[in-house]
């Protein structure tokens, strides 16, 4: 670790000096709020060591409220990423994913992904769904919306954080709604074990290559998004319809270089049920599901190895703990 690294959060954080320790008290909700806004985890670890770098650089006796500092860092540092960020996922081939995080338990009953602090908005405010959703906003929308939605700020507090007037905030935050609910899902979403259990059915036909058990687990309906990256073999467009996602299946089921020698499992990713692919310790594919009366209308399947990188470590993680 050099002079200036960020210290682990599950080191020995005593060994450090008492303002280290509170900023690592402040790491988990930080990298939460970096994931939402960038939607990309490996880049939100990139926010919280800058935002450590400026934090050893500070006159930490004129910062009354470290959290609400740290935040309007890590908030600006998001916002500086996302401009340079939208020229690159419109030169991006085929659909863009945001990358997956684990958000369950170890075997030792340790929380994965975002931790502790956010157990109680996780399924709202980190779905894929909504993550694919926000791209549609602009930095600032997402900012205010994130801040909002996500942590409770008041319009104050975000005003505070943006250096802008209270009530552009608020005018902001009701145009990102509104632009989020234009397709947002109408409906009431299944209870989590009928979610849960529909995804292990999902996992199961895929595992023995049953395309009819996937047939009627697939909505007439369903939209497939795959997230190749121009890295792996992936349908460049999203694909319509239970025929061309079967056909497509079919042909990934087979493929040596798809998921026929992958271990298959189901596991919480996002705050919801996932399939998971892993072979030899390295991710394959993470697929997350919308549901809907009983039945997949929606699967958004991340292969870009690079996008795999974080999960990848969580799941070796997860999986020894």
């Amino acid at each position: 670790m050099t002079s200036h690294a960020l210290p682990s959060s599950d080191g020995q954080a005593a060994a450090e000096p008492f303002w280290t320790e509170e900023f690592l008290s402040h790491r988990g909700r930080m990298f939460g709020l970096a994931y939402r806004m960038l939607g990309s985890a490996d880049e939100a670890e990139d926010v919280v060591q800058d935002a450590y770098l400026r934090w050893r650089g500070a006159d930490r006796a004129v910062i009354e409220r470290p959290g609400a500092w740290l935040a309007k860092v890590v908030t600006n540092l998001c916002l500086t990423r996302l401009t340079s960020a939208r020229a690159r996922r419109e030169e991006y081939p085929g659909p863009w994913l945001p990358e997956p995080v684990f958000t369950g338990t170890g075997r030792d009953g340790e929380p994965g992904g975002l931790g502790p602090l956010e157990s109680a908005e996780l399924r709202d405010s980190v779905s894929t769904a909504l993550l694919v959703l926000l791209e549609r906003l602009t930095p600032t929308e997402r900012a205010v919306y994130v801040l909002r939605e996500a942590f409770g700020y008041g319009h104050r507090e975000i005003a505070g954080v943006l250096d802008l007037g209270e009530a552009n905030c608020r005018q902001l935050y009701r145009r990102a709604v509104r632009r989020v609910a234009e397709d947002e899902p109408r409906f009431v979403p299944p209870s989590e074990e009928r979610w849960g259990a529909l995804v292990e059915s999902f996992v199961a036909a895929a595992r023995e290559g049953d395309l009819a058990g996937l047939e009627r687990i697939l909505a007439e309906d369903v939209v497939w998004w795959s997230d190749g990256g121009g890295k792996v073999t992936a349908a460049l467009r999203p694909l319509f319809g239970r025929d061309k996602v079967l056909r497509f299946l079919a042909g990934v089921l087979r493929r040596p270089a798809g998921l026929s020698g992958a271990d298959l499992i189901a596991a919480e990713v996002n705050g919801a049920p996932a399939l998971v692919a892993h072979a030899a310790g390295r991710l394959i594919a993470v697929a997350s599901f919308e549901v809907r009366e009983g039945a997949v209308v929606g699967v958004r399947a991340v292969m870009n190895p690079d996008k795999l990188l974080f999960a990848e470590r969580q799941f070796a993680a997860l999986s020894h703990s």
